[in-house]
This record gives structure tokens, C-alpha cells and sequence, in this order.
């Protein structure tokens, strides 16, 4: 009798464990879509904004920088106090090209006069390897642990002032049909933990994943280092 009570046991046992693997590998198939709809957006917002190259990232400028973040459709509304947030994909560079994406999300808050939503695609360019310390940190205060000065917009930066050429980051915006370099001070950049582990799996890190080569990264999610090789594949120093 005990016997069989003990097999009816692992029975149970093998069965609920089978079931919670079996959720599992849903929950990760669903946020993996997920983490590939956000490179996909991105990618989508990089191509866009560099198909006007007279407004557009100046191509030198994207050369020099050391990762790229795109937050595409953030979300900023209300009415007197107004709060800003968003999901994007980032990459950095590496020996072997552009790495695995990596998945942020961007908060913070404003005062003044703001009457309902409105949806803005940013791209910030980390221009040395401080910015890209600073993307590799749990999280980070845009105008406080890193500088940020509003990027310039053209075929070259040839006319952009030293300031912003000092700045760790340099950010951009799209709003409406217009495209242009914006101040984003005081908004919090933070990796996006569901992106991230339905994506790569439980525990892994930001930081992990933008020193690794793209290859290592699902398929569906390479788009977005695809889509900057097209515009600079320069390998890291």
C-alpha cells in the first residue's frame, strides 16, 4: 500500500511540474513577442528618421556613438502635473558588430499647462564610454548621473556648439511629423524587466546583454541591431 501511495505521489508531482514548465514556456513564448514587437518598433523609428537625412541623426554623430536607445510612442499627458513613459529597445557596440538588444522603459514628470496625450518617438545617442556606464547602471537620472544636451539635426555636426559635443547623451524627438534635438532632463531610464526576461530568460541583466554579440540574441529581436548596422557598422574599439 505504501508503494503505490508513494508512485501516486511522483505521479502527482511529475504532473505539476510538467504543468508550471509547460505555463512557463508560454509566459516566455508571450513576453518574447513582446521584447521582438519593441525591436521591431524601433527599428521601424531609426529607419524612418534616417530616411530624411537633411533632418534627420547626422550620420558622423551616429559613428561616434557608443549605443543607441530608441523609446518609440512614449506617452506624455494630463492636465497641469503631466508624467511621461515608455518601452524602447537599446544596443551597444561590440567587437563583432552591434549587440543583442536590451529593453528599457523611461519615466518621469513635468509641471505646466498639458491637455491630453500625446505620443513622441525619442532616440538617444550614448556618446562615449561614460554615457554607456551610465546605460549600464540599474538606473539612471537623464541631467543628473548623466548629461544630456539636445542633438543636432542635418547631414553633418559640423555647426553644433562644443556643449553638446561634450554631452554624454545626446537626444532627439519626433513628434507630429517633426523631428529635432530635445531636452529630456530629469526623466529616469531603467531596464524593463518583463522585456528583458521574457527574452532572454529569469535574472538576466541589461548589462549582460549589451556586450553580447547579436547572434546570441533570438531572431526575432535582431531587427533593431540590423536596422543600426545599416547606418554605422563600426565595431567597438
Amino acid at each position: 500500500m505504501k508503494s503505490k501511495g508513494s508512485a501516486w505521489v511522483i505521479v502527482i508531482v511529475c504532473a505539476m511540474v510538467l504543468a508550471i514548465s509547460a505555463n512557463a514556456q508560454e509566459m516566455r513564448g508571450k513576453n518574447t513577442k513582446e521584447g521582438a514587437s519593441q525591436a521591431e518598433k524601433s527599428a521601424k523609428v531609426l529607419n524612418e528618421i534616417m530616411s530624411t537625412p537633411d533632418k534627420g541623426i547626422p550620420r558622423d554623430l551616429l559613428e561616434k556613438a557608443e549605443c543607441v536607445l530608441v523609446f518609440p510612442k512614449v506617452v506624455k499627458g494630463g492636465f497641469i502635473l503631466g508624467a511621461t513613459g515608455g518601452r524602447g529597445a537599446a544596443s551597444c557596440r561590440t567587437k563583432s558588430g552591434w549587440s543583442a538588444p536590451a529593453y528599457f522603459e523611461i519615466k518621469g514628470g513635468s509641471v505646466g499647462l498639458q491637455i491630453g496625450g500625446e505620443a513622441t518617438d525619442f532616440v538617444l545617442l550614448f556618446m562615449n564610454e561614460n554615457g554607456m556606464k551610465s546605460l549600464l547602471s540599474d538606473k539612471f537620472e537623464l541631467g543628473g548621473e548623466a548629461s544630456i544636451a539636445a542633438g543636432p539635426v542635418g547631414r553633418t555636426s559640423s555647426a553644433s556648439t562644443d556643449a553638446k559635443m561634450d554631452a554624454q547623451i545626446l537626444s532627439y524627438s519626433r513628434s507630429k511629423g517633426l523631428f529635432g534635438g530635445v531636452s529630456l532632463k530629469g526623466n529616469v531610464i531603467s531596464p524593463e524587466k518583463s522585456d528583458m526576461e521574457g527574452t532572454y530568460g529569469k535574472g538576466v541583466k541589461a548589462e549582460t546583454v549589451l556586450v553580447l554579440d547579436k547572434t546570441r540574441a533570438p531572431q526575432e529581436v535582431r531587427v533593431f541591431p540590423n536596422a543600426l548596422a545599416q547606418y554605422s557598422a563600426r565595431a567597438a574599439n
